[in-house]
């Protein structure tokens, strides 16, 4: 701390001197060395986030156009669909089926288009049902 300096040679004060300046260097190599190895262990993790960020992207990209080829799908069926509706014929599908009651299988137009298919000759279906 300084104490009772005044009592030591030049040559031991210069000693001092040196001994403190490689007691600080020490301490600032080592200050370094542990500042470079917490550097490299945070980059090395940015990496593996931002690699783990380019995987993110890549999926929800794929999952993107999965979304917009499903949608793309669906208005094609719908499409399909508006143009069997705005065809005339309409038609509707019930299979009922247990194990005790024999099948059941009903074919039936939609009443709203009956009469327009008379006015064009379309021939008239009703139900079928099979026991």
């Amino acid at each position: 701390m300084g104490e009772e300096l005044s009592g030591l040679s030049v040559t031991d004060l210069q000693s001092l001197e040196n001994c403190l300046e490689m007691s600080l260097r020490s301490a600032r190599m080592r200050k370094d060395h542990l500042l470079k190895s917490e550097i490299e262990e945070l980059q090395r993790k940015g990496s593996l986030i931002h690699q783990e960020n380019m995987e993110l992207c890549r999926r929800e990209n794929l999952m993107s156009q999965q979304k917009m080829e499903l949608h793309r799908k669906a208005s094609e069926t719908r499409g399909v669909a508006n143009a069997n509706k705005s065809s005339g014929t309409t038609y509707s599908f019930a299979i009922a089926q247990d194990a005790d009651v024999p099948a059941n299988i009903e074919l039936s137009q939609s009443q709203q288009k009956e009469g327009e298919q008379c006015k064009i000759g379309a021939p008239e279906l009703g139900t079928l049902q099979l026991h």
